[in-house]
């Protein structure tokens, strides 16, 4: 038996917010889109257009405290080419909430506090 990866998913407050974090400091772009038919919630599916691999924004209407991401330990990486451009933008953006430079990486927080890791490609 094989598994292949499909998707994450992430809930968030404001759907709009979110989906002009991630396509500014990710590229990421909406794939598609499903709404409940009451309207309680929506699930909108981002990819990189490069792999198969999606993030599912979970949004649902009547939520309207902020989650409790505990101690955040779980996060999401993304390799890029341009790690000194990644490293600008998102220091432009204010989201840059941590770096290991020993490392050479850092991690962006979105609208919700979810840490997104940014790696440079080659290493």
């Amino acid at each position: 038996m094989k598994f292949k990866f499909a998707h994450n998913n992430i809930n968030v407050l404001d759907l709009e917010k979110s989906l002009a974090f991630y396509k500014q400091a990710l590229g990421l772009k909406e794939v598609r889109r499903k709404e409940a038919e009451d309207g309680s919630f929506t699930l909108v599916y981002l990819g990189d257009g490069v792999s198969e691999h999606l993030l599912e924004l979970t949004y649902l209407r009547d939520r309207t405290d902020p989650y409790n991401l505990g101690d955040n330990e779980i996060h999401l990486a993304f390799t890029t080419e341009d790690f000194e451009a990644a490293h600008k933008l998102h220091s432009e953006m204010g989201c840059i909430c941590y770096e290991n430079t020993k490392m050479n990486i850092y991690f962006i927080s979105d609208p919700d506090g979810y840490w997104l890791e940014i790696v440079p490609a080659k290493r």
